[in-house]
């Protein structure tokens, strides 16, 4: 399946429907390439594991450090870490998984790392399983927290079929990457949908989307704690990742 190249911003007001749901507004250029943070857990030699970090569409990389993402990781497992500046801009210029495919995942898989997780928050919750969609080979697992996954008209769409499932039967546009993923996910097995995880807070303003994507996954594979989508309910969904994540100790 291509990367997605089409300008989806023409197609989707990504702006509007994040604004809809409470985001806030940093606008950011969207570079060439995407600005990357690396963070070795040691300094003579690359891990095992690759965990790419994906903030939310106003979110600035440096918050998964400022909230102790990064530290309370690389304490437990002997991870690297890669935290990319993937912010709405791309979104909007329909560039946001060609960038990540180009900048991020194919730079890794070149340097050797065959174990990438993806960390997702919001709007990076959406890239994460964008490109799980797109590359699922190259991906060993997703770590959605909170994520947005669709405006409110399409999330009545698919709850209104009965779910992703019955909704990816009926015949959809091939240009909308929102709608896209929702046929993805209703056609997907159930192997490659153990790979997606969804963590968020009960009180979370995108618990609709939430909700739906949480019927297509294992029961093992959900958690939900108090909280609304901000960072106090994020660190609490963090740390009881941490708890259980798959990945090598340090």
């Amino acid at each position: 399946m291509p990367l997605l190249t089409r300008r989806q911003g023409l197609l989707l007001p990504w702006a509007s429907a994040l604004a809809a749901v409470g985001c806030g507004w940093l606008p950011r250029e969207a570079l060439v390439p995407m600005p990357v943070i690396h963070l070795r857990a040691a300094a003579q030699r690359r891990a095992d594991v690759l965990v790419v970090m994906l903030p939310g569409a106003y979110s600035l990389p440096r918050e998964f450090i400022d909230h102790g993402f990064v530290t309370r990781l690389q304490q437990r497992y002997a991870v690297d870490v890669t935290i990319a500046d993937a912010h709405l801009g791309y979104a909007e210029n329909g560039t946001l998984l060609e960038r990540l495919h180009d900048d991020v995942l194919a730079p890794a898989q070149r340097e050797g790392y065959r174990r990438i997780w993806l960390v997702g928050i919001s709007l990076g919750g959406f890239a994460s399983l964008g490109l799980l969609m797109r590359q699922p080979e190259a991906i060993e697992g997703v770590l959605t927290i909170a994520p947005y996954v669709g405006p409110p008209e399409l999330l009545r769409q698919v709850s209104a079929a009965g779910g992703a499932t019955a909704y990816s039967a009926a015949p959809h546009r091939d240009d909308d990457l929102q709608a896209e993923l929702w046929v993805w996910l209703g056609r997907s097995s159930p192997a490659l949908r153990d790979k997606i995880h969804l963590y968020t807070g009960s009180d979370d303003r995108l618990i609709a989307g939430q909700r739906l994507l949480e019927a297509l996954l294992a029961a093992d594979h959900v958690l939900e704690v108090a909280g609304d989508h901000d960072w106090p309910a994020w660190n609490t969904l963090w740390s009881r990742w941490l708890t259980r994540a798959p990945w090598p100790h340090a």
